[in-house]
């Protein structure tokens, strides 16, 4: 039954969800009254039939990840994201475990941000969402899973960004990573999600490990602002990046700006064009 009821809840709030507020354009014919079901399947980062079983009641039992990210594209508040991980069985998250949902209010700021690269992260560095322009620029896929969507397992484990650092500086910005993780599993030890993830970064990587039992809380600074960025296409770009702390849910927004009519912002709207325009092609 409650397989049955969740799928009719994302059926009903998908309808009532206009593609504007989305940043879909609404004009020409749709026979869907509100986001298509491709749509929303594509702002989850799921695929469509699994979206197709879900509103159908042939899927039960959605990961919290999956509720979670149907409650952020669906742009729920606080009860009815509740009420969605309560028909999905699950509890809905406490304020014991780390936040990893962006409230209607912060979405409406990160709206206005439209074709400036940005990107929001939980207290343990998790992607928990990012714009195309930010994926465009730095290379991140913003819709990997897992560990991957992890920046310290990215930049230790993985393929990196594109923000180009001296051998001093990347030891230093690995530091503050592990050092921000360790801050994060003292203000969230009963996040098992998040013990999980040092478990496996020990296991791993001998570098995080060390870091892990050496490094201090107090060394978990913030990075500098001006980033150096080596773009496959337009070369190299020198921009901003600041750090937007959003207290209340525990989140980071990093934004990514050069000032108006320098070299730097010509080559920046160039990255985001030809990205786009490889994607046509």
């Amino acid at each position: 039954m409650e397989s049955t009821e969740f799928g009719r809840a994302v059926r009903r709030w998908r309808d009532r969800l206009a593609p504007a507020s989305v940043g879909l354009p609404d004009g020409g014919r749709r026979r869907a009254t509100g986001l298509r079901r491709e749509e929303l399947a594509a702002l989850t980062g799921i695929s469509a039939d699994y979206l197709t079983r879900l509103e159908q009641g042939r899927a039960v039992s959605p990961s919290s990840q999956v509720v979670e990210a149907l409650a952020r594209a669906l742009r729920l508040g606080d009860h009815d994201r509740a009420l969605l991980f309560q028909l999905a069985g699950l509890v809905p998250p406490g304020p014991e475990l780390v936040p990893r949902r962006i409230p209607p209010s912060v979405q409406r700021l990160l709206d206005r941000f439209d074709g400036t690269p940005v990107a929001v992260f939980d207290a343990a560095l998790t992607l928990v969402d990012a714009n195309r322009p930010y994926e465009l620029l730095l290379g991140v896929d913003r819709q990997a899973r897992g560990l991957e969507r992890n920046a310290v397992w990215r930049n230790l484990m993985g393929p990196g960004t594109r923000v180009v650092m001296t051998d001093e500086e990347r030891d230093s910005f690995h530091a503050s990573q592990v050092a921000q993780l360790r801050w994060a599993v003292t203000r969230y030890p009963a996040d098992r999600e998040l013990g999980r993830l040092v478990r496996e970064l020990t296991a791993a990587s001998t570098r995080f490990a060390r870091l892990w039992n050496t490094v201090e809380i107090a060394d978990a600074t913030e990075p500098g602002r001006s980033k150096l960025i080596d773009h496959p296409t337009v070369g190299r770009i020198r921009l901003d990046c600041d750090t937007l702390v959003v207290t209340a849910d525990d989140l980071r927004i990093l934004v990514y700006t050069a000032e108006p009519g320098t070299r730097d912002s010509d080559l920046l709207a160039l990255a985001l064009v030809v990205g786009t325009q490889s994607l046509v092609d």
